[in-house]
């Protein structure tokens, strides 16, 4: 087999418990071919040296709203509580449309190369207009980046009792044959797949029981996963006693979704005895401190969770919450919470990394493939950058440095064998242009003159 690509003069971090000072990753056929020490580097068609910097895996993001980069930082609502925030931008959202979702898709994937994610989830969830998913999915091929796509939904607007304006929910027979749509059209359940996809009704509060019920019976019909947005806020918690009667994680153990297929977002308020038993039912977790820091509501203990036995990953969440989409810094920040949360001997940059590759592998049920670099894995990884200033004085541990030094960039990103970032830069062609459209569309939705 002909090695495509060697990168060779690194610090490679393979997994939590392998890392090979001077080493070198061989690519071959979109996985990894081979790995080893300085000194016997098989030959190939491109070499690129990392110079002694860190190689890592791929980071994974477990948790995005991609189109939501159309609004960030928006004034009016950047203070709110998060039903106020997500009351104020609702309407907002309900002016996307097929190709401002595809143009937003493309900003975050190119956004998360460049702070080192090669697999993404997202979980989009508001459909004004059909077919925005299928826009995902276009996005993603012409970026090649791994993608993740969850089928989101709600049912539940404010006539009903929800948050949502109602030109953004959806009827459930609607939602639920578009579910069956799209998986058939999209989903790639092989090794090595670049698109696969899952079920994500929004929230508890924003669909009908049936939805998820119905989503959990798909799951088990198609073998697919399930995601949703669980324990993440006090008004979640009012909303389900009066309606339902208990708790959100008792009424998501009701409609079956307490199981090894699901994986939810921030899971910041349950009791002991339900991260208990949700932990033995094999539910992941993926935290998202950056987002759950600025709107003040707390966030998941990551440490505790992964102590009980919860696979946690990290997401960015939405680019108008956290406003961001650097999957380093998510890493970095998580870091700095467990310590501030726990002490300073309760978290490490290898915690923090592991979680980040692993975490987020297991949570989308993919761990064979993803978030590391043994030798079969696919081929997705990432070279760190940091300037010399930054990293003055720091010698012993580079993945420590990772961390602790800053900011870090992807000076390289590798996706399914193939260089998308390159010194630190994007290599795509029609960035640019993909830009200054996202900026028309942008202004237009927030209703903001060129």
């Amino acid at each position: 087999m002909t090695i495509e690509l060697l990168v060779r003069d690194a610090h490679v971090y393979l997994r939590r418990d392998w890392e090979i000072p001077g080493g070198w990753v061989a690519i071959a056929d979109g996985r990894v071919h081979s790995v080893g020490k300085a000194g016997d580097e098989p030959s190939s068609q491109r070499t690129i040296s990392a110079r002694g910097r860190l190689l890592t895996p791929g980071l994974i993001n477990a948790h995005h709203h991609m189109y939501q980069n159309l609004t960030r930082a928006y004034a009016p609502v950047t203070n709110g509580t998060l039903f106020e925030w997500l009351s104020g931008l609702y309407p907002l959202w309900a002016k996307i449309d097929e190709e401002s979702v595809y143009l937003s898709t493309y900003v975050a994937m190119v956004e998360l190369l460049m702070g080192g994610c090669t697999t993404s989830m997202d979980h989009m969830y508001v459909h004004p207009k059909p077919y925005l998913i299928d826009a995902q999915f276009r996005a993603a091929k012409d970026v090649g980046f791994r993608f993740y796509a969850t089928r989101g939904s709600m049912t539940r607007s404010v006539e009903d009792g929800g948050l949502p304006p109602a030109s953004v929910v959806q009827k459930e027979e609607e939602i639920l044959a578009d579910s069956v749509r799209l998986i058939e059209a999209y989903h790639d359940p092989k090794p090595g797949s670049m698109s696969r996809l899952a079920l994500a009704p929004c929230s508890l509060f924003s669909v009908s029981e049936r939805i998820m019920s119905e989503s959990a019976r798909l799951a088990d019909t198609y073998d697919l996963r399930l995601h949703t947005h669980l324990a993440e806020d006090h008004d979640e918690d009012t909303y389900c006693a009066e309606v339902y009667g208990c708790t959100p994680v008792e009424y998501f153990e009701r409609v079956g979704w307490a199981s090894k297929r699901s994986w939810v977002a921030h899971f910041i308020y349950p009791s002991e005895a339900e991260i208990g038993r949700l932990a033995r039912a094999g539910v992941g977790v993926a935290q998202c401190p950056c987002s759950n820091m600025m709107i003040g509501g707390g966030s998941a203990d990551l440490m505790d969770l992964r102590r009980r036995g919860m696979h946690v990953g990290l997401g960015c969440d939405g680019s108008a919450s956290t406003d961001h989409a650097s999957m380093w810094l998510e890493a970095r920040t998580a870091m700095l919470l467990g310590r501030y949360r726990n002490g300073p001997g309760s978290m490490t940059a290898r915690d923090a990394l592991d979680a980040a590759t692993m975490g987020g592998a297991a949570c989308l049920g993919w761990s064979a493939e993803i978030g590391h670099l043994m030798p079969g894995a696919c081929a997705d990884l990432v070279v760190w950058q940091m300037s010399d200033v930054a990293l003055a004085g720091a010698y012993t541990d580079p993945v420590e440095a990772w961390l602790r030094c800053a900011p870090a960039v992807a000076g390289l990103t590798v996706v399914n064998g193939k260089p998308l970032v390159e010194d630190g830069l994007p290599v795509l062609k029609d960035l640019q242009d993909v830009l200054s459209r996202h900026a028309r569309h942008a202004r237009r939705i927030q209703c903001v003159e060129a």
